[in-house]
């Protein structure tokens, strides 16, 4: 089983009266076949980018489905003998997902070879562990150290008697 993409555009005065019974014979078709439709997609009416037939407007229709070869080639030919279609055009999807599965595994071998260089930004608190971070929540931010209480009390000093909340100084960030 393969997996493919058939989209075809309908003339764009085709009515809905005209254009169900096409979409449940290529059904059909594929269904005879032993394959499964994935998705009928229903797109409307839609500019083309140059005129087909002497038609500006089609009508869009998108189905995904999952069958043999043969089953292409059958509705390939119905598709084609259609007066309501202008055009078509069939996508085999397998092939692209291979194609991106490849791409991705290339990456992370890629990425897994280079070593993990971690910036550092200015007022961005990273936490310790990467698995206590939650995606998506905001990081919380870094105990301030506790001020220092002293054992005897010293005698204050007119400046010097500042409240223990302004004398903190913030965390210092390396970068």
């Amino acid at each position: 089983m393969r997996i493919y993409e058939e989209l075809f555009i309908v003339r764009p005065d085709a009515t809905d009266e005209e254009i169900d019974p096409l979409v449940e014979q290529l059904k059909t078709v594929i269904t005879t076949a032993k394959g499964t439709v994935d998705k009928v997609d229903k797109w409307g009416v839609r500019k083309l980018a140059y005129k087909v037939k002497k038609r500006a407007e089609g009508n869009y229709i998108l189905i995904q489905f999952s069958s043999e070869p043969e089953a292409v080639k059958e509705l390939e030919r119905r598709l084609r003998v259609s007066d309501l279609v202008i055009k078509f055009i069939t996508v085999r999807q397998d092939e692209k997902m291979k194609m991106d599965a490849k791409m991705r595994k290339k990456r992370e071998a890629r990425a897994a070879r280079k070593p993990v260089v971690q910036t550092v930004t200015p007022g961005i608190v990273m936490p310790s562990e990467p698995s206590a971070a939650v995606p998506g929540a905001p990081a919380e931010p870094a105990a301030a150290p506790a001020p220092a209480v002293p054992a005897a009390p010293a005698p204050a000093a007119p400046e010097a008697a500042a409240p223990a909340a302004e004398t903190v100084a913030a965390p210092e960030v390396k970068e």
